[in-house]
């Protein structure tokens, strides 16, 4: 397991890999890692030579009264779990490696798919998503990029991205793994009292709901919310954010009845810990 900090020290060995005819998987995490950034790291692992995964806490990516300083880092497990999933390289710079001036580039996918769902309540989010990301991947350069669909907004905003700005790469999107009685992996899941992390199931009964509604026949979308409203309001310790349904893959208002790919999404909080979940509903 090798761990690069610096930029040229990762780009001369990653250069010398491509020269060799070398495929680079990347696997942008920050860190925390678990089971579902190791099914990531697997899929890298069976599919290119070359597994990079970066961990990078990225400040630009939090608006001043989120969990910035309070975000879990666990270097040393994280390197164990990924070098046990088959990476090769992990990118862990610091701050001032990746925004070296006090005034960064940005690069920012605008429209109404980074205004919904999260890019409401976060307007900030997506602009500091798309920045890091664009800069490892003209650090990296990989073939393809992997990214699991639990976040389902930022996957449907940096397709948009290499679509736009013709990144010569492949982006990958691989299922929400989730723990045995459902709930979705997060490295915030660790923020969860006891009594919190009971609670919090209720974010994936609410979408087996409408995933049960839905395959029954239900095309009616403000049906298909009011009965995951009406299913989180049963837990008192559930605070919604949001619960939308928006039509892949850009975002769009969802139709009634129903047509082509939906993306039925959810944000609660349970005390100060914010979780998201999401299911896709194919008509």
């Amino acid at each position: 397991m090798k761990v690069c900090t610096k930029i040229n020290e990762i780009r001369a060995i990653l250069t010398q890999a491509r020269t060799s005819g070398k495929s680079i998987g990347l696997v942008p995490t920050m860190g925390a890692l678990h089971a579902g950034h190791a099914s990531l790291i697997a899929a890298s692992s069976a599919r290119d030579d070359i597994t990079v995964v970066s961990i990078f806490v990225n400040p630009t990516q939090f608006a001043p009264n989120e969990d910035l300083a309070k975000y879990p880092r666990t270097f040393e497990a994280d390197k164990q779990l990924a070098s046990a999933h088959g990476a090769q390289i992990i990118f862990y710079p610091d701050v001032a490696e990746l925004y070296p001036d006090g005034e960064p580039t940005w690069v920012e996918v605008t429209g109404d798919i980074t205004k919904v769902l999260c890019g409401k309540s976060r307007p900030i989010h997506f602009r500091g998503v798309t920045t890091v990301v664009s800069k490892l991947f003209n650090i990296i350069k990989p073939t393809r990029a992997y990214f699991g669909q639990k976040d389902a907004q930022q996957v449907q905003v940096l397709k948009k991205m290499v679509r736009d700005l013709m990144f010569d790469l492949e982006l990958i999107v691989l299922p929400i793994i989730r723990e045995s009685d459902g709930l979705a992996l997060s490295s915030r899941n660790i923020y969860l009292s006891t009594s919190e992390r009971a609670a919090a199931l209720v974010l994936s009964t609410s979408l087996q709901l409408a995933q049960s509604a839905f395959s029954q026949g239900e095309r009616n979308p403000e049906k298909i919310l009011t009965l995951v409203l009406n299913n989180i309001a049963t837990e008192k310790l559930a605070t919604v954010d949001y619960v939308e349904i928006w039509q892949l893959p850009d975002l769009t208002c969802c139709t009634n009845p129903m047509q082509a790919s939906n993306l039925l999404a959810v944000a609660v909080y349970f005390g100060k810990t914010r979780l998201i979940d999401n299911i896709i509903l194919e008509a």
